[in-house]
């Protein structure tokens, strides 16, 4: 599969999360289907991350778009999801840690589909990540449509990063 490019369109595969519900502070929520199609009409930043809680997405990864939510949605940011390769348990779990409430939707892809569709898999069973783990990147999706995509090739965050992804608003 190649990488996912401007004026393609998202794939039509189903994620998972779990809602933000300040009643569960010490608890999951149920997860729930995220379809990707449910998103027609909307302008979303996905940022996607290697693995939750790792020193780069939850120091600064996360965190940045999250403390810049409401330039995004100044900017006409409909929604913004963070997604890994891992179950909803841990994606809630996380949201529930840095505390990013209901301003940012932490998406599991657990089987890889949506990184995969997109060519943003990468290989880190040399690290003991295992074999399908989402690259770190961030796109703009319009309708649908991509508008911006940055993927990271080396270590940090830099083309994923929410300035960015705010200067390609």
């Amino acid at each position: 599969m190649t990488q996912i490019k401007v004026g393609d369109t998202l794939p039509s595969v189903s994620l998972k999360y779990c809602p933000y519900d300040a009643s569960l502070a010490h608890a999951c929520g149920i997860p729930q289907n995220l379809d990707v199609s449910s998103l027609k009409g909307k302008k979303v930043v996905i940022f996607g991350v290697p693995g939750a809680f790792t020193p780069t997405c939850n120091n600064q990864h996360l965190p940045e778009f999250h403390q810049k939510y409401d330039e995004f949605v100044k900017k006409g940011v409909d929604q913004i999801i963070c997604l890994a390769t891992t179950d909803a348990f841990v994606m809630d779990a996380w949201g529930k840690w840095t505390q990013t409430n209901d301003k940012i939707i932490l998406a599991a892809d657990g089987n890889g589909e949506f990184v995969t569709a997109t060519g943003l898999v990468q290989d880190l069973t040399k690290i003991g990540f295992g074999a399908i783990r989402s690259k770190r990147f961030a796109l703009i999706a319009d309708d649908l449509k991509v508008t911006y995509i940055g993927v990271e090739t080396a270590s940090g965050v830099s083309v994923s990063g929410a300035d960015a992804v705010l200067a390609a608003l």
